[in-house]
């Protein structure tokens, strides 16, 4: 576009950060008979005369013996790549390949570039990599791995006497993005949090972190989650916040009984398909604060601030 413009080759060079050399080679090498340059067709001509320059470096395509060799083993011994390379290096070589060095990556790239009939004939056909860290499902099933799960927690959390034991969940809003991000104390039943826009592991561990900030460390002990995707980066929160986390099982919200309680009592204030990007924090504080200052049959009638706060 420059050159049809008339721009000096100079101006060029400085405009796109190249020496004036560079310019005037790339014309002269890729450049059309009659002076014009098309940047389309200047770059098939560059990748064609370097493919041209690699032939005369292809083992395989420039020796028929190797060539025939490979695809005789492949086709009637149904050797592998593997074997038919170290077999070229053993002392069973055959004479006419004695001076042959090759890889057994060299005859797969071979094989898929030029011979791709040959694939039918290997014995691994799934593709031509595996993926790095396995497939999805394993790459799963390690992450899940790595959860403590809820039958690993300290008895005294399902005993109910020692405060500092929390479960966590998300309430998700009707745009399937906002969310309310709830925490309950199982032995008083104590509820703290607040909502966000877009329920992403980062926002969840932000959010959460702001909230037990507040909240003395002796009462700050474990956290048992659910396996939503929102709390898959619950190390870094270990960190933020110096709460051990645990998971319940998959399916098993019952192993989550408080928290699920919790945002029962929450659906007083935001039913079902609620839109919490259109509810304001102080709209959620409100509810929070009412339901922690309601008394509660199971404590006596206390409420659950009064609980969790006493020394006793």
């Amino acid at each position: 576009m420059l050159l049809r413009a008339n721009v000096p080759k100079t101006d060029i060079a400085r405009l796109i950060g190249k020496s004036r050399t560079s310019v005037y080679e790339e014309i002269a090498n890729n450049g059309e008979p009659d002076g014009n340059y098309h940047a389309g067709k200047a770059h098939r001509r560059a990748w064609e005369r370097r493919k041209e320059a690699k032939a005369k470096y292809w083992k395989i395509e420039n020796n028929p013996h190797l060539k025939r060799y490979i695809c005789a083993r492949i086709k009637h011994s149904h050797w592998s790549p593997e074997q038919i390379a170290g077999r070229i290096q053993s002392i069973k070589c055959p004479p006419s390949l004695q001076d042959v060095t090759i890889s057994h990556e060299c005859i797969y790239q071979w094989i898929y570039q030029k011979r791709p009939e040959l694939k039918e004939h290997l014995r691994c056909k799934k593709g031509k990599y595996r993926r790095k860290r396995g497939t999805k499902a394993r790459e799963k099933h390690r992450e899940e791995a790595k959860k403590r799960r809820i039958d690993e927690r300290p008895a005294e959390v399902e005993k109910k006497r020692k405060k500092g034991h929390w479960e966590g969940d998300t309430i998700v809003g009707s745009d399937r993005k906002s969310a309310l991000v709830t925490h309950v104390e199982r032995v008083s039943g104590l509820g703290i949090g607040d909502k966000v826009d877009h329920a992403k592991a980062d926002t969840v561990n932000q959010i959460t972190d702001e909230q037990f900030r507040a909240i003395p460390k002796n009462k700050k002990l474990t956290e048992t989650y659910d396996n939503g995707k929102e709390f898959e980066r619950h190390k870094e929160l270990e960190k933020m916040t110096g709460i051990t986390i645990y998971f319940a099982y998959p399916y098993h919200s019952w192993e989550r009984g408080c928290n699920e309680n919790f945002n029962g009592l929450l659906r007083e204030f935001f039913p079902k398909g609620t839109d919490f990007t259109k509810v304001s924090h102080e709209e959620v504080k409100k509810a929070f604060s009412l339901i922690n200052n309601r008394p509660r049959k199971r404590l006596n009638y206390l409420t659950p601030r009064e609980v969790f706060y006493s020394k006793v």
